[in-house]
């Protein structure tokens, strides 16, 4: 095997993890949430795999013979994020929590983001929902032009902005500013930025959203493979998350189709590497929103199309699919929620394997560090003698 294709199923978890008590999240699972909100539910070539035989799984039916690589993991790292999770699954372990804000963000630093931003104002500055921000603060920003600052559970300084108000490459600008001076104490994991257009009674929030994230050690599997020679094309938000670091070629995208279709593309352009890609609209526009039928019909769409994906994998690659973090559509609040999540693997030719359940993300970096033969990781177990 010479190729990974890596697809993120962003928020897509599969029940609480062991710490849920400590973050408030006891009861919450994605999966089955999203499985229940959809009559007849059912994702055959994620079950193939082996998807509905993980330990303990909830909403989707097993088979009798996956063909894959099955099991689940929980997180090591302190926190239930896009960038923890994603960091961890690469193989950094973050043992201390990025800071966050449940009274938002304190005068010195919005003091010291006006100046470096160059504006005047700003509108919120707590956290909230990110359309019910945009919708209660509508007339203020639409009249002056400052914008909304708000945040979330996560450690995220967001800001959103009218795209007729403020252009989208000052938008960039004002994130560049807020991750400038976003540092020591209070080092975000995520500056993001949420664009969006229409009026106050139906607007819509764009794709130009951007995530300015903190940089990554070196120490990751992106950067092992970029060092090494190899390709690491990022699709979606990668690029943004890990801050380009580790990263050859990269495309940015509009939704979850769009995602595969660029996975598409680059599965026919790169023979060899890593392939490594965000669906982000799971978590975007269906778990915060929380909007249970639409994450269920977003599964159903990615479930389509991973047949299509199957059909485009030689003999030399190995498909992973896995998630972040949770964000269970019905559970309360519009916040992550911690959860493990699946691990699927799969190759032509090979046997179904259960791996049982995990204590952490970074088994999947160990993996293919192993396939590769690079460096390995403090932290995690490689399963590649399992996928045979």
């Amino acid at each position: 095997m010479n190729r990974v294709i890596w697809i993120v199923l962003d928020s897509v978890g599969c029940g609480e993890a062991p710490d849920a008590d400590k973050f408030g999240d006891v009861g919450s699972n994605t999966i089955r949430s999203a499985a229940a909100a959809v009559e007849g539910f059912d994702l055959p070539n994620m079950r193939k795999i082996g998807y509905g035989n993980i330990d303990g799984i909830e909403g989707v039916e097993p088979v009798d013979e996956p063909i894959g690589a099955y099991g689940k993991c929980s997180e090591k790292s302190m926190g239930k994020d896009t960038t923890l999770g994603h960091w961890e699954m690469a193989g950094i372990i973050t043992p201390n929590p990025l800071p966050t804000y449940p009274d938002g963000f304190p005068d010195e630093v919005m003091e010291a983001f006006m100046k470096e931003a160059g504006v005047g104002g700003y509108y919120c500055n707590k956290p909230y929902s990110g359309t019910k921000v945009i919708y209660d603060y509508w007339d203020e920003h639409m009249k002056t032009g400052y914008p909304i600052i708000y945040t979330s559970g996560d450690s995220v300084f967001q800001i959103a902005a009218h795209e007729d108000v403020i252009p989208v490459e000052r938008l960039y600008e004002l994130c560049r500013a807020a991750r400038k001076i976003l540092t020591g104490q209070h080092a975000v994991g995520r500056v993001i930025a949420r664009p969006f257009i229409g009026t106050r009674d139906d607007f819509t929030r764009t794709s130009n959203r951007r995530d300015f994230s903190l940089v990554p050690s070196d120490d990751n599997i992106l950067m092992y493979l970029k060092n090494a020679g190899h390709n690491v094309a990022a699709v979606g938000k990668i690029e943004d998350i890990f801050a380009g670091s580790g990263i050859t070629s990269a495309t940015h995208t509009k939704n979850n189709m769009d995602g595969m279709d660029v996975t598409f593309k680059y599965m026919k352009e790169i023979d060899e590497g890593l392939i490594y890609t965000n669906l982000v609209e799971f978590d975007s526009t269906f778990g915060h929103r929380r909007d249970a039928v639409g994450y269920a019909n977003g599964l159903l769409d990615f479930d389509r199309r991973l047949g299509e994906l199957f059909e485009l994998m030689t003999d030399d690659d190995l498909l992973v699919i896995t998630a972040d973090h949770g964000c269970d559509p019905s559970f309360k609040g519009t916040d992550h929620t911690r959860e493990y999540v699946p691990v699927l693997m799969y190759r032509h030719g090979m046997k179904g394997v259960n791996l049982g359940v995990s204590d952490t993300f970074a088994d999947i970096a160990q993996t293919i560090s192993d396939m590769f033969g690079l460096k390995k990781f403090p932290v995690g177990k490689s399963y590649l003698d399992l996928l045979k």
